[in-house]
């Protein structure tokens, strides 16, 4: 940052420290603000990919099941289920009180209530080739008919089954994605493609107006099923607006004026300006500003290609990724560079917060620049010479933590060459076996350490997978089977563990550090906690007058 950009911020904190207490009203309704900078392309929950389209679609819609703050599958539409003993038919009992939105653009003639054909009809959306859904990897193995059709049946109004050709432990997580909402077929049908814009769920809120790059305004649902502990009904708000605006350092502005009732992440134009070395909020904003945080399930790491073809890579020796491992001090990195938003790599590949972390089971890598040495001397490059330079891709937006990985292993003789590429080029590249090391990273899609093994598992080699660093092991590839065959969450994590350990010996990544989702909140705004897999949840906020 320039010294002019860093004198304006401090201006600008120095005026608003003034007026910070004086937060919006919005009158006498409560509307709660936040701003998305990286617009929302669409609110059909088929297309419900990206935190910026997942967060309204959480807003508008409800699926059979949901998640809560521990990553526990819980009742929503579903208000009960039985899973067959082999583990191929899940049956689910659905609310019989569940209604869908009556909009200014789509009225019922009466009460529309929610049946299960109305799964069926939008689970069959997610698996159609003309509906083209970014989710429908999610019911790869849910079994197809003789006609191929896939087996989501309507046994009545309120029983719904998914019949799955082979058993998927983590299927009921699966089901809490946001693809998996349930959508009116009438209504889809009537809009097609427009139905992006003109929603009709069965959440929270519900559609008023969109007006591109400008706002969108979403607005209580009165007729919303859930209720507080003390039979209140949900949400408390009056609704909730979405502004676009682009520029960070222009969201920052308006939330400290009080524009915005909470910020997401953290950006360099005002990392430092709120937040300690430590990762605290600076003293003189404690009064006027919420800062919540809480693990996050996003693994960023450096990947090594691994595959034999590679002649004179010294990255395929198992030693030289070892020394990588131990070179540098992760925990001051996270200091230095993210204020210690986050938590240092050193366990597993498998991220803190998710229900099989386990830090006194699955070791990582300390900094320890004698084992270092040591490790290089034994791959036959002592104090480094005669390796050759070893180039990892990167993004400009992870420049400073690889330089000072760069910085770092340069102690031990180790020559680090940075390519900088854009996001899109470096992720075809490293799906195409390109790239001899990169910066990667690893958000959950769904609340099981498969989510993140599988990224390592042999058959799951491009182009049709996602295992990046082409590692191969049998011994490997025989446990995750394994794994995915037992049903008891305790003794499947047990395996993930035991795959993590494996993984870390193996060494074909070099982890940065597990992911924190942070939230800045104005004072007045209540019930807003960040939860593992950063999911925007309204429906117990309050603003206070």
């Amino acid at each position: 940052m320039t010294n002019r950009a860093k004198l304006l911020i401090f201006l600008i904190l120095g005026l608003i420290a003034v007026s910070c207490g004086n937060k919006h009203t919005h009158d006498d309704k409560m509307i709660f603000h936040y701003n998305e900078s990286s617009g929302i392309t669409s609110l059909d929950p088929a297309f419900a990919s990206g935190q910026a389209n997942i967060w309204p679609c959480n807003l508008l819609y409800n699926g059979l099941v949901d998640l809560d703050d521990s990553l526990r599958v819980v009742p929503a539409i579903a208000k009960s289920w039985e899973i067959s003993d082999d583990g191929l038919v899940y049956t689910f009992h659905l609310r019989k009180d569940i209604v869908f939105h009556n909009t200014d653009y789509y009225r019922f003639p009466s009460q529309r209530r929610v049946t299960a054909a109305d799964f069926v009809y939008s689970f069959n959306r997610i698996v159609d080739p003309n509906v083209a859904s970014p989710g429908s990897w999610i019911f790869q193995k849910v079994a197809r008919d003789k006609n191929g059709k896939a087996l989501f049946i309507a046994l009545n109004d309120s029983t719904f089954q998914i019949v799955l050709s082979e058993i998927q432990p983590p299927f009921l997580g699966v089901l809490a994605m946001k693809y998996c909402s349930v959508v009116p077929r009438e209504v889809v049908e009537k809009f097609g493609r427009d139905f992006a814009r003109k929603p009709v769920g069965t959440g929270p809120f519900q559609m008023k107006m969109w007006e591109d790059g400008v706002k969108l305004v979403l607005r209580k649902n009165p007729r919303y099923f859930e209720r507080d502990e003390a039979g209140t009904p949900l949400p408390y708000l009056d609704g909730v607006a979405i502004t676009f605006i682009v520029d960070k350092q222009s969201v920052f502005m308006e939330f400290m004026k009080g524009s915005l009732d909470f910020m997401s992440g953290i950006e360099a134009c005002y990392k430092d300006a709120l937040l300690t070395k430590q990762g605290q909020l600076q003293s003189k904003y404690r009064d006027k500003i919420q800062l919540l945080t809480s693990p996050y399930l996003n693994t960023e790491y450096i990947g090594f290609m691994l595959k034999d073809e590679n002649n004179g890579n010294p990255l395929l020796i198992k030693e030289v990724r070892q020394a990588l491992n131990y070179g540098f001090d992760r925990t001051k990195m996270m200091r230095y560079l993210r204020n210690n938003i986050g938590y240092a790599g050193t366990s597993g590949f498998v991220p803190r917060g998710m229900r099989s972390f386990d830090e006194e089971r699955v070791k990582g890598y300390e900094y320890n620049p004698q084992k270092a040495a040591e490790l290089l001397a034994e791959a036959g490059y002592p104090n480094g010479q005669g390796l050759p330079p070893i180039t990892i891709s990167v993004s400009a937006s992870y420049l400073d933590l690889c330089q000072y990985i760069q910085h770092e292993l340069a102690q031990l003789g180790i020559t680090i060459k940075l390519d900088v590429e854009q996001a899109t080029q470096q992720r075809q590249m490293m799906r195409s076996y390109r790239l001899p090391a990169f910066r990667g990273s690893w958000i959950c899609d769904y609340p099981d350490a498969e989510n993140y093994l599988s990224l390592f598992y042999s058959k799951n080699l491009q182009p049709n997978g996602s295992n990046y660093t082409h590692y191969v092991n049998p011994k490997f590839d025989a446990l995750f089977e394994k794994s995915q065959t037992i049903l008891d969450d305790e003794e499947r994590n047990n395996c993930y563990t035991q795959l993590d350990s494996l993984l870390m010996e193996d060494a074909p990544v070099m982890l940065l550090y597990y992911d924190k989702a942070i939230r800045f909140v104005q004072s007045n705004v209540e019930g807003m906690q960040p939860g593992p897999t950063n999911m925007l949840d309204l429906r117990r906020v309050r603003i206070k007058k």
